[in-house]
């Protein structure tokens, strides 16, 4: 009998050992800077994607998606606030584990660090007051447009000739000079221009013809194949159990995530 224990106790006591050999196998496979945490930059100022809610708490399309990432893979999530122009520089400086504000995905900030797998698929949109002329995309030529600094609006303004290309450091101070008069159009992404257009009820509207479609992905520095392809499968697990789509019905009136996700750049 106490043979039969004592064998008991080691059986655990293995058992422990190994989950715990596991779990700090877990942790080196993430390449994460701090073992056990996620630290996830994010602007707190880009609505719906991130923002304070009316309790003063950061909530959001991406910040409730990362925090549920961090959730599955284990971890404590830890949100890093930083202007969006700050947002590559910080990556790069180690200042971060991932970049939680999603960005476009493009060839050229390929060359600088990996990308999650598409998990959100939106466009360019310009924004206008409700009593502009402007119809349609070029309708813009010769006026005043505000885009938000380092982001890739500037570039697909530019095609539209406008007559001087304004930059903003955050959406928000963008759309008030827009509804303040002082600059004709915004260009920025549809999801977030027409979820702030409805929750300010703002004299604005979208014109109907994007600029562009995209996907956008979460972003992490080259070298951490572990922990990209655990946050893939993260993702592709809350979109197939559909957790994706509750978490964001607040914010979205439709499913966005890729119907055919561009994958990682590993």
């Amino acid at each position: 009998m106490r043979f039969q224990r004592m064998l008991k106790h080691c059986v655990i006591a293995s058992s422990l050992i190994l989950a715990i050999a596991q779990g700090q196998s877990r942790a080196d496979d993430l390449e994460l800077l701090v073992p056990g945490q996620l630290s996830a930059a994010t602007e707190g100022t880009y609505p719906p994607f991130s923002m304070q809610n009316d309790q003063g708490q950061l909530d959001g399309i991406d910040v409730r998606l990362m925090r549920e990432i961090a959730r599955r893979l284990g971890l404590e999530y830890k949100p890093v606030l930083l202007k969006f122009d700050s947002l590559l520089i910080g990556l790069e400086a180690n200042q971060f584990d991932v970049i939680g504000s999603p960005l476009d995905i493009t060839e050229e900030r390929k060359q600088r660090v990996t990308f999650s797998d598409g998990w959100i698929e939106s466009g360019a949109r310009l924004v206008v007051p409700n009593d502009s002329p402007v119809k349609a995309p070029g309708d813009i030529a010769g006026k005043t447009v505000g885009v938000l600094a380092a982001s890739t609006w500037g570039d697909l303004a530019k095609p539209l000739n406008p007559g001087e290309l304004k930059t903003y450091k955050s959406e928000s101070d963008a759309f008030q000079d827009l509804v303040n008069g002082n600059i004709d159009a915004i260009v920025t992404d549809g999801i977030s221009a027409s979820y702030n257009i409805k929750q300010s009820s703002a004299p604005l509207r979208l014109v109907e013809t994007p600029l562009s479609t995209l996907q956008k992905a979460w972003t992490i520095k080259k070298g951490k194949p572990g922990l990209v392809k655990a946050i893939n499968q993260a993702i592709a697990d809350m979109i197939a159990d559909g957790t994706y789509a509750k978490l964001t019905s607040d914010f979205l009136s439709f499913d966005a995530a890729p119907k055919n996700p561009i994958r990682s750049n590993l």
